[in-house]
C-alpha cells in the first residue's frame, strides 16, 4: 500500500455535537483555535476557524481544522442573534460550552483544559452550561 503526501491530504474534520441547549432560538458562534492566547475569544486570531450555526441545527455539524494539531473549541449560544455573548453584571446570559467539557469555576477555562490533538477526522462532544 502506498502512502500518499500528507499535503495531498484533506484537512481534518472535527465532527461536534452539541448537547443541553435550552431552546433552538439565535444561533451558535463556534471557534477553533490553536492559539492559547486567542482562546476563548478568537477575534485575535486569524489563523482561527469561525462559523456560526443555527441553533436548531446544532445536534451535529462539522468543523474543518486547517491541519493536525492541538486544537480548543469555544461555543456561545448567541439566543438574539447579535454576534456576541451578552453578560449580566459579569456573567454571562448566554449559554458557553467548551470541547472537554472542563470545570467552569470563575471566568474561562484554560486553553489546555480544553485542548484536544487533532491527527486526523474526530468528533468532540460540548455539553452547553448557562449561569443565568
Amino acid at each position: 500500500m502506498l502512502l500518499t503526501a500528507a499535503a495531498s491530504a484533506p484537512p481534518p474534520t472535527v465532527d461536534v455535537s452539541i448537547t443541553g441547549l435550552r431552546n433552538t432560538k439565535g444561533q451558535l458562534l463556534v471557534c477553533l483555535t490553536t492559539n492559547p492566547k486567542a482562546f476563548p475569544d478568537c477575534s485575535k486570531d486569524t489563523g482561527s476557524v469561525r462559523m456560526a450555526v443555527k441553533a436548531a441545527d446544532a445536534g451535529d455539524f462539522a468543523v474543518r481544522a486547517p491541519a493536525t494539531g492541538t486544537y480548543a473549541i469555544a461555543v456561545v449560544h448567541d439566543e438574539n442573534s447579535n454576534n456576541k455573548m451578552d453578560t449580566a453584571i459579569f456573567l454571562p446570559k448566554e449559554g458557553f460550552g467548551f470541547s472537554r467539557n472542563p470545570t467552569i469555576t470563575v471566568g474561562p477555562p484554560s486553553f489546555k483544559s480544553a485542548s484536544f490533538v487533532v491527527t486526523g477526522d474526530m468528533r468532540q462532544s460540548i455539553r452547553m452550561k448557562y449561569m443565568l
